[in-house]
């Protein structure tokens, strides 16, 4: 416990360090947000803040968890190293693109199919490598290995992994729309992996992940960052984590519940960014088969902006709905442990 703690307050410290003077050297350079143009117009303002704030976050994740180790002697899991690479090679991707666009000068970066193709190389050398260097189960999963779970074989499973860093990390880009959106409820996902990454540290009869502690340090760490990230961030932001960050949060969200034998408590705990992403699925299905719009614009924090709502009333509501959707995720894994009748150490 002592080392997550550690992790998650060095990853505060170095975060809420950084931020500020990086905050000072983008906007000296005029390295700034660019706006949609079919978006709200309340967000015109915003023009021109400080992006690529995700670099702040990608450092203190390193420093957090490598500061952890280095001082309580944690043993490094390949697991761990695997996460973190897709983490920060997740990030470059993204910090090409949001390079791309101050560049520009108009909000858009790499073409979808480079961007996409960047993303999947990313995710295909973290399945690979998980399936040559580690002995994970090629199996997903519900909470534990011993419960639910559908067998895929070798390759069905790089083929699922991949998907789920894709797709996690595309879910948290849609959500980060709104100042604070995606960093606050990132928050919720990440502490509660945090917790349960210890909870099966201490109980690995049950649960089978002995490189569970060092997972927990790179959700702590990522934890501490946001938090700290989230007082520049919150409305009206200071600065914006661009997809340098929000790619590099999704991907790393997904890859953390890939090693952590959580495949199928994913949806439940990024809930509120599996609604995001539905939710333009839906717009663009809609609109290309009936040539008719479900919401006045997606993603749908927007659509409830388009509505009339305040953006710290959408923020708010939606941090409530991803606190639920956590809050249900660490119900079905501690039902699972009483179903078991194990006696709570």
């Amino acid at each position: 416990m002592i080392a997550i703690l550690l992790s998650s307050i060095v990853a505060v410290v170095v975060a809420g360090g950084l931020t500020p003077p990086l905050i000072r050297r983008l906007a000296q350079r005029g390295i700034g947000q660019q706006i949609r143009e079919d978006g709200p117009k309340r967000h015109i303002v915003k023009a021109g803040t400080p992006t690529m704030g995700g670099i702040a976050l990608v450092i203190a994740v390193i420093v957090g968890y490598a500061v952890a180790h280095a001082h309580l002697g944690v043993n490094v899991s390949v697991e761990g190293l695997l996460v973190l690479g897709v983490i920060v090679m997740t990030g470059l991707v993204g910090f090409i693109d949001d390079y791309s666009k101050i560049k520009n000068r108009r909000n858009l970066g790499l073409t979808k199919s480079v961007k996409l193709a960047g993303q999947f190389a990313v995710a295909l050398a973290f399945a690979v490598g998980v399936r040559l260097f580690t002995h994970h189960s090629t199996a997903i999963t519900l909470v534990r290995i011993s419960a639910l779970h559908i067998q895929l074989g070798s390759i069905g499973w790089v083929i699922f992994a991949v998907l789920v860093v894709v797709g996690s990390s595309n879910a948290v880009n849609l959500t980060d729309g709104l100042d604070g959106l995606a960093t606050g409820s990132s928050i919720f996902a990440f502490g509660v992996l945090g917790l349960l990454g210890y909870w099966q540290f201490r109980h690995p009869s049950v649960y089978g992940v002995s490189h569970s502690l060092d997972l927990a340090l790179i959700a702590a760490s990522m934890t501490g960052a946001l938090t700290a990230f989230l007082w520049y961030n919150a409305p009206p932001a200071g600065i914006f984590m661009g997809d340098t960050g929000s790619l590099a949060i999704g991907a790393g969200l997904g890859a953390l519940c890939l090693m952590m034998n959580l495949d199928l408590l994913l949806p439940i705990l990024g809930g509120l960014f599996v609604i995001e992403t539905i939710s333009v699925i839906a717009q663009v299905f809609s609109f290309r088969v009936f040539h008719r719009r479900v919401l006045k614009m997606a993603p749908i924090h927007h659509h409830f902006e388009l509505l009339g709502w305040p953006e710290t009333t959408v923020l708010i509501r939606f941090w409530i709905l991803a606190g639920i959707f956590t809050a249900l995720g660490v119900g079905i894994f501690y039902a699972d442990f009483i179903s078991l009748g194990t006696v709570l150490k």
